[in-house]
């Protein structure tokens, strides 16, 4: 009776030391995250001058760039200038491909909750908690989008926003983004009229 109860004891020692140091190297990969999520941040406020890399595509409405911060968990990202008056730029990442709807489910639920109260600086120490509430995605909406909005809500503030989208690609692909972009204007507020 004697040998049979150390190797259970053993084993269970085993299972419990594998499911802690399991728990234990998640967590630092979506702090890992996180903290690349901040220096994005950080950088919108100079155009993502210190991680915006080598042109990759020009056009007249854009140019994308390439990002030298390899983004923890993200497939590929880059970094686009606007054509506008103001010039603006916006930073994205793909972080999942999927042919699975479920799978880009969980990932978007995932990638909410590490984003949802984000505390970040966004310049001039300026120091922002992102927020937004959490929309479901649904396998027929095909895109699915939630803004995060920084708070609290200053001039400087209001411009930056961070977004996460889940959208339905053809023919079977499914892709989850995180976006920090420039916001020119409110929603509701008009843009200018131009007469021809």
């Amino acid at each position: 009776m004697k040998k049979t109860v150390k190797p259970l004891v053993l084993f269970t020692l085993l299972t419990i030391v594998s499911f802690s140091s399991g728990a234990q190297l998640r967590l630092p990969l979506s702090n890992a995250f996180m903290n690349d999520m901040k220096k994005v941040i950080a950088d919108h406020a100079s155009h993502f001058d210190h991680i915006r890399g080598e042109v990759i595509t020009e056009s007249p409405q854009t140019t994308e760039y390439q990002c030298t911060l390899q983004v923890n968990g993200a497939e590929e990202s880059s970094i686009t200038k606007h054509s506008s008056k103001k010039g603006n730029y916006s930073w994205e990442a793909l972080m999942l491909t999927t042919e699975s709807f479920e799978k880009a489910k969980q990932k978007f639920k995932a990638l909410y909750s590490q984003l949802n109260n984000l505390s970040a600086d966004i310049g001039d120490n300026q120091q922002v908690r992102f927020k937004a509430d959490y929309e479901s995605p649904k396998e027929e909406k095909k895109f699915t989008a939630i803004v995060f909005k920084a708070n609290p809500s200053t001039e400087g503030s209001n411009k930056v926003k961070m977004e996460l989208s889940l959208q339905f690609h053809s023919p079977m692909e499914w892709k989850v983004k995180v976006l920090v972009y420039d916001q020119e204007r409110e929603d509701e507020e008009r843009g200018s009229r131009v007469e021809e």
